[in-house]
């Protein structure tokens, strides 16, 4: 990743104070979390056939046909995405502040 793009993270996350190796293990691990929550989010819009349906396709690693899935599953799924990221982000502030 860029320093430029890792340190407005950093500074977006509150931890731009930090070492860059302890700025970069929060990131990896905010990226995680993130990452799981936006998914979580997504998947639970879906029904059961449609969630085993989104696994397959998740396994094949296919990224041009989960996308194209969920156009058509879950057409608001970018901003289901985003606000669940930005809820992290919130959780992850609240957790840093002293």
């Amino acid at each position: 990743m860029p320093d430029e793009i890792t340190a407005q993270i950093a500074k977006d996350l509150g931890i731009d104070s930090l070492g860059a190796d302890e700025q970069k293990s929060l990131i990896a691990q905010f990226g995680e979390v993130a990452l799981k929550a936006a998914t979580m989010s997504v998947v639970s819009k879906l029904t059961p056939e449609q969630q085993m349906e989104f696994m397959k396709l998740a396994e094949a690693g296919d990224a041009a046909a989960i996308k194209t899935f969920l156009d058509a599953a879950v057409p608001n799924h970018e901003e289901l995405a985003k606000a669940a990221v930005a809820e992290e982000m919130k959780r992850f502030k609240e957790f840093q502040a002293p």
